[in-house]
């Protein structure tokens, strides 16, 4: 049972633990001289040999503290695989006063870490992926935090509004202004669809492109019908513009993936602009569609003299 129990725990258990299976203090004591046991730390062990992996020094440090303890910061971030943890101390939150860093275990005491803030991987306690966003603020620099927000995405972890509700819950924090400062810069401003619209034309018009057909429709190769954005239908050319907010669900990045997929097959050529960089990178749009435009234009022409031959 022993064995069970360690290796649910990364090869980690706490005295408390053997206790509750039956083992007096005396028989944990025999055990560790026989080396069937090694000290971890007080009041916790290791099972069948003295080294641990990271996943078992972690839970060893959680195991120290208590049944409210969770692995939070950048133990945490590492755990969700947002960013590489290589530290030789471990990170725990317990939200109770009085309690001090142990060798190898730096402890926070967070005021607000309520039991939404509290999940389980790999089988270890550890702050939600969106806790883990906020709380690494206050240990991590900007880019850093940039950066594990954009893993978590890759990784399609990432949830705004859990996020979001992990802001409000947490207290005032660097963390929490830090992530809410990079979420304000990733998601751009909340544009309305007539809005969004008005600022693409008035890039492109500013470029010398002549004006697209507007909510064009179209039939895919499937026979599904759909609306796009802005089409240039003699260059095969499309255009849309995301105005949703910074992370939009897995079911609609799937069915936006498809339809470009279909358009392509159709032989037009679709591409992709956030509402933030329709407000806050123009010349890049603007660029880009120039490009675009000249690229079409070669290829109509192309074309028309392939036809004419």
């Amino acid at each position: 049972m022993i064995a069970e129990l360690a290796e649910h725990q990364h090869g980690a258990v706490a005295l408390r633990q053997l206790e509750a299976l039956g083992l007096s203090a005396t028989a944990v004591h025999k055990r560790a001289a026989r080396g069937y046991l090694h000290r971890v730390h007080r009041g916790v062990y290791a099972v069948g040999r003295p080294g641990l992996n990271a996943n078992g020094r972690l839970m060893a440090a959680i195991l120290a503290y208590g049944p409210d303890a969770v692995a939070s910061h950048r133990s945490a971030a590492g755990l969700w695989g947002l960013r590489p943890d290589n530290r030789p101390n471990v990170e725990i939150s317990v939200p109770r006063k009085g309690l001090r860093s142990r060798r190898g275990i730096d402890v926070h005491r967070p005021r607000n870490l309520t039991a939404e803030d509290v999940g389980v991987e790999r089988g270890i306690p550890v702050t939600t992926l969106a806790r883990t966003l906020v709380d690494l603020g206050d240990v991590v620099n900007r880019r850093a935090v940039e950066t594990a927000v954009e893993q978590a995405e890759v990784l399609r972890l990432f949830d705004l509004g859990a996020l979001e509700s992990a802001i409000r819950r947490t207290g005032p924090t660097r963390g929490r202004a830090l992530i809410a400062s990079v979420l304000e810069e990733l998601t751009g401003p909340t544009l309305t669809e007539s809005e969004l619209e008005e600022a693409f034309l008035a890039i492109i018009r500013g470029a010398g492109i002549e004006d697209p057909e507007v909510n064009a429709s179209i039939t895919l190769r499937d026979g599904t019908p759909a609306r796009i954005d802005f089409l240039w239908r003699e260059r095969r050319l499309a255009v849309e513009t995301d105005g949703h907010a910074f992370h939009r669900t897995r079911q609609s990045r799937e069915r936006d993936a498809r339809r470009d997929q279909l358009l392509g097959l159709a032989g037009i050529e679709s591409i992709r602009f956030t509402a933030r960089q329709v407000m806050r990178e123009r010349e890049w749009v603007a660029e880009t569609m120039l490009a675009l435009a000249c690229r079409a234009d070669g290829h109509r022409s192309l074309r028309a003299g392939t036809q004419a031959a």
